[in-house]
């Protein structure tokens, strides 16, 4: 594929692919690549490190952004109130960094006067569509480009390219998996794990200790104001702080390991591996204390737009109009969902062990079956009479032309 560009801003992870994409992509197109790396709390090296390694494979610019903050209170956030669960499983986790890291490099593109973006992703997967379509959401007249896709550079070349050029990044064909993580969890797919029957192997996991051997139970309040959580155990803390310390204690549990076979956005089905152990804590204690705080009706069509929430989020759709309006009205929900919920985490399950809210719709007086109930029980016949009556005629139709229920 011949493709000509002036300069080219790259998504750069500071690893062999994208540290070989950018004397690679300059061969190609005869660009100046300028390097964008985003630390969205993936851990690993220092910023300055990545920095300085994407100048010696020859960058003419670097830019370097630290988002974890940002993803936690713009991107992680707004995914809780949405209880996002891909599959009603899957926590968005790599999906929700996409439209924040597109977004800097739209950014990057602006300030070094770049016409064209490019990113490590395969023809395969799910975040070519992520990157590229949020990239033109943003800045619509800039280009996409995908070196792996788009120029021939498979993992074979990159290694013989890093080898012959001696650039400054290990080279390896021995790590089977392909991993991407952040603070709100890590994926993991690929090597003896496309096989769906093969078993996971403890190597897999980084974020995550055993649950089959847990240390004692760690019991934990979350605290909520208009649904989202402002504190642990009585500790006013930020977004990003709640989600580090619950990964941390949720980790130490074994909580938030996921096995699925998902429905990708490109047609295929695919196994991935998930640990998202502070993610899914929420999402649990979320998902509960809107259990006492939202109205009925209003729960049960919120979970319909949940699930659809999370389908836009993962098809790359985070700045379409419809997600836009979905926003809106999760908001408007989220207005009550104030208080704390008791969790205890051990062996790999959160499970909930209490809930408090002063907005709550729980009402002791009406619940409770012992005497002293303010709950008019009398009423309960007229309701049942009135509530099953169109049931009972279309059941008497079904009887006059014989086709009622056999018995």
């Amino acid at each position: 594929m011949s493709i000509k560009a002036d300069r080219v801003v790259l998504a750069y992870s500071g690893g062999l692919d994208t540290s070989v994409a950018i004397g690679w992509i300059g061969e190609q197109t005869g660009a100046d690549v300028i390097a964008v790396a985003v630390d969205v709390g993936q851990g690993g090296e220092d910023l300055d490190v990545i920095r300085q390694r994407a100048l010696d494979c020859g960058a003419v610019e670097a830019y370097v952004a630290d988002a974890k903050e940002e993803f936690a209170a713009e991107y992680c956030m707004p995914a809780l109130k949405a209880n996002g669960l891909y599959q009603r499983a899957y926590p968005l986790v790599s999906a929700l960094s996409r439209p924040l890291i597109s977004k800097h490099l739209v950014k990057a593109a602006r300030e070094f006067g770049a016409d064209t973006v490019a990113h490590g992703c395969t023809g395969k997967g799910n975040d070519q569509v992520r990157f590229e379509v949020s990239i033109t959401s943003i800045g619509p007249e800039l280009k996409c480009i995908a070196p792996v896709r788009d120029l021939a550079l498979t993992r074979d070349v990159a290694i013989d390219y890093a080898t012959k050029h001696k650039l400054p990044i290990e080279t390896t064909r021995s790590n089977p998996f392909s991993i991407d993580q952040n603070v709100w969890g890590r994926a993991i797919e690929t090597g003896f794990l496309e096989d769906i029957w093969n078993a996971p192997t403890k190597d897999v996991y980084n974020y995550t200790d055993d649950p089959t051997y847990p240390p004692l139970p760690d019991e934990v309040v979350i605290s909520f104001e208009k649904g989202i959580p402002v504190a642990l155990d009585g500790r006013r803390l930020s977004p990003l702080e709640i989600i580090q310390e619950l990964n941390r204690r949720g980790g130490a549990q074994g909580i938030g390991r996921i096995d699925i076979v998902e429905d990708r956005l490109v047609g295929i089905k695919s196994r991935e591996i998930y640990e998202a152990p502070g993610a899914m804590i929420l999402i649990a204690a979320h998902q509960e204390l809107e259990n006492v705080t939202v109205e009925r009706e209003q729960a049960r069509f919120k979970k319909r737009v949940d699930d659809r929430w999370g389908e836009l989020v993962y098809d790359g759709q985070w700045f379409s109009p419809l997600k836009k309006s979905l926003d809106a009205f999760i908001d408007s929900t989220q207005e009550y969902v104030n208080g704390d919920v008791r969790m205890t985490l051990h062996g790999g399950r959160a499970t909930v062990t209490g809930r408090k809210s002063d907005s709550t719709l729980y009402d002791f007086n009406l619940a409770t079956y012992d005497s002293g109930d303010t709950y008019d029980q009398s009423s309960a016949r007229g309701f049942i009479d009135i509530y099953g009556l169109p049931a009972k005629l279309a059941a008497a139709r079904d009887e006059r032309f014989g086709q009622g229920i056999s018995l």
